[in-house]
């Protein structure tokens, strides 16, 4: 079952933004999706509270007799929102089970500099665990403008990294009012997302890969 992961030990970085959006394309194609979330703020549970009835099924995690959390039962697809701060143990536990893993990063210096760490270490994670366990890393720009001096350095930094980059996602009102609604770019008209759906095609394709 492809495991998902969203993580950067950075807040505020657009986990959420890009873990909802994740989970409502996958719900988009028929899939049975459940949204783990495992941030303490618990951001995206909040916005699966706000989702309507008539969009399309996004799980949250089952919770068994033993107390223990679990995908519901005919899950076929995970994604799982992760916490700032992730590391150490705690990041070798989701890595473990992990079959990609997002990085979303922003541009400025703070943020790259609090994810250049956490890049070594997937890295270093996917080295060691070469042939055991299959793992995926994409790196996905968030509340991109181009032509800013802080794109550049962002574009700059990227290029110095093994990991590819995926897209750049622009920054735009429209996920934050369908976030409002517990909403994604998946559950409206195209036409009125046209320019940010195109943006997700080539994050969209490295899924398919």
């Amino acid at each position: 079952m492809p495991v998902i992961v969203v993580a950067n030990p950075k807040g505020g970085v657009g986990k959420s933004t890009l873990s909802t959006n994740l989970a409502g394309y996958l719900a988009s194609q028929g899939k049975s999706v459940m949204l783990g979330d495992v941030d303490r703020q618990q951001s995206a549970a909040t916005w699966l509270g706000l989702r309507p009835a008539t969009a399309n099924p996004i799980r949250a995690w089952d919770t068994g007799a033993d107390l223990r959390v679990r995908p519901p039962k005919g899950t076929t697809h995970v994604v799982l929102d992760t916490p700032a701060g992730l590391h150490g143990k705690r990041l070798d536990e989701v890595l473990k089970i992990a079959t990609r893993v997002l990085v979303p990063l922003q541009p400025s210096i703070f943020d790259i500099h609090a994810t250049h760490d956490f890049l070594r270490r997937l890295a270093d994670h996917k080295e060691s665990h070469k042939g055991a366990h299959k793992l995926e890393v994409g790196i996905v720009g968030m509340r991109s403008r181009d032509g800013t001096i802080s794109a550049d350095h962002l574009k700059a930094f990227l290029g110095t990294q093994e990991f590819p980059v995926l897209t750049h996602l622009r920054d735009t009102q429209n996920y934050i009012h369908l976030a409002a609604q517990g909403l994604t770019l998946w559950d409206v008209a195209p036409s009125r997302v046209e320019r940010d759906l195109e943006q997700w095609q080539p994050l969209i394709a490295w899924l398919s890969d």
